[in-house]
Formats: C-alpha cells, structure tokens, sequence
C-alpha cells in the first residue's frame, strides 16, 4: 500500500507528505518543482519529477510504485493571477486532473483526496459557509477547482472511484523546522519580507464592516490541514464512507 502525493515538493504537499507517513502510510511524491523544493521531500520518500500532464508518467508512476490512492495537491493556486492567466490556470488545474484520473483509470487506483479550495463559493451572502452553500466561483483558479470536484464526482459514477474533496481557503505556518511558505502572494512571506526590508507590512482594504475597516479572512494551519488529507486517505483506503466535500478551517 502507497499513495501519491502530487505537489509533494510544495509548501502544502510536503506536510501532505509527512502526515501521512506519520500514519503509517508509504508515500511518493510527485512534483515538477515549479514552486515546490526537491529538499522539502525526505530522503527516504520516493520522488517523481514531473508534471500531471505527463499522463504516461503519470501512469509509470502509479504502477511502478504499486500506488493504491492518491492525494492530488498539485496545481496553480494564485486566485489573482488565474485572472491574467486563465488558460494556464485551466491547463494546469483542469487538463491536469483529467489526465491525472485518466492515469488512475488505466491503472486500477480508484481512491482520492482532492485538495480543493473554498474559493469555489465565490463571495456567499449568508453568514456561515456550509458544504450545500451554492458555488459561485469569482477566479479562472475558483472555477477549475469545482470543475476538478465535478470530474471527481463523475468518476464516482463512470469508474466507481471513492472520492472526496478538501475546501479550504488561506493556509499559514510550519509543521516542520526544515518546511516553509515560499510563495510571493501569502501573507507569511508578505509580511516577514515587508519586516525583513524595513517597511511596514501592507494591509488592503478600508471599507468593510468591522471596526477597523479591514477584511476578516479564514486561515488553518498547515499542519492541521495535512492532518486532515492523512485522515481522509486513511479512511478512503479502510472502505469507510466519505461525504463528496468537506470544509476545513
């Protein structure tokens, strides 16, 4: 029994990486080390360099490794930039996981863990978000991540795949000494470059309805969410039933 973390290499697919082998999973990780850090995956931790539109990779991969489940974390993540970039975004997020399920497919893996992303209800007009909250997608990024839910939600049907889909919005801090945030948009690295260089870290926005004006926003910890992809795997590979999405914060 294995799984594949693809992102493994990433600031959230290494923690993926490591919680799962904490929970007594083997693991491999798979990345093509655009934004992720070889270094990040552990020695002993088989690595794959490459891309998910590699399906023959992809597939290799799969086989070789004698994978039995996947946790799917690779993929572009910027929300503001998907709006420049819509055409990567969606070759990148969608292409990415029709090939990925593809591979899964001709393979006979049939189990896994979607990390998706709250951005897929958009801006909701009701005070508390919950799963059955409709999905209104403001980015090029939200929108692929519920079009991958939607292809995940078809394989249940098509291939009998057990699925299940991880929503949360803005990830913070380390679960290990040696991994990091690396990102040029999240607020970690934002702040601390801002501090590093003698300025005042920048706070956007005036005008909404708190006492300051500025925004409230969602963060978990990266731990915790690692945390929670390990559990799913472990229950996915147990046969245990999984509802198609849960929200995490």
């Amino acid at each position: 029994m294995s799984w594949l973390v693809t992102g493994g290499a990433g600031y959230i697919g290494s923690h993926v990486v490591r919680a799962l082998r904490s929970s007594g999973i083997d693991t491999v990780a798979f990345d093509d080390l655009s934004s992720g850090f070889r270094a990040f995956v552990p020695d002993d931790v088989p690595f794959v360099e490459g891309t998910i539109l590699d399906g023959e990779l992809v597939a290799r991969t799969l086989r070789e490794h004698e994978v039995t489940g996947v946790v799917h974390v690779a993929g572009f993540k910027y929300a503001g930039v998907s709006v420049e970039r819509p055409l990567h975004t969606y070759e990148q997020n969608v292409t990415g996981m029709a090939t990925l399920l593809r591979a899964m497919a001709e393979t006979g893996v049939t189990k896994a863990v979607f990390s998706s992303s709250a951005a897929v209800y958009g801006t909701p007009d009701v005070e508390t978000v919950v799963e059955s909250t409709p999905k209104n997608p403001e980015s090029p990024y939200g929108e692929s991540k519920l079009i991958g839910e939607w292809l995940l939600r078809d394989m249940e049907v098509a291939a009998g795949f057990a699925t299940t889909s991880l929503r949360y919005f803005n990830v913070v801090g380390s679960g290990e000494p040696d991994l990091y945030d690396a990102s040029p948009h999240n607020l970690f690295p934002l702040v601390f470059d801002a501090l590093l260089a003698g300025r005042t870290p920048r706070i956007n926005g005036d005008d909404y309805a708190t006492p300051d004006g500025t925004c409230v926003r969602d963060y978990v910890h990266v731990a915790d969410l690692a945390h929670s992809h390990a559990v799913a795997a472990r229950k996915l590979e147990a046969g245990e039933p999984l509802e198609r999405a849960y929200n995490l914060g």
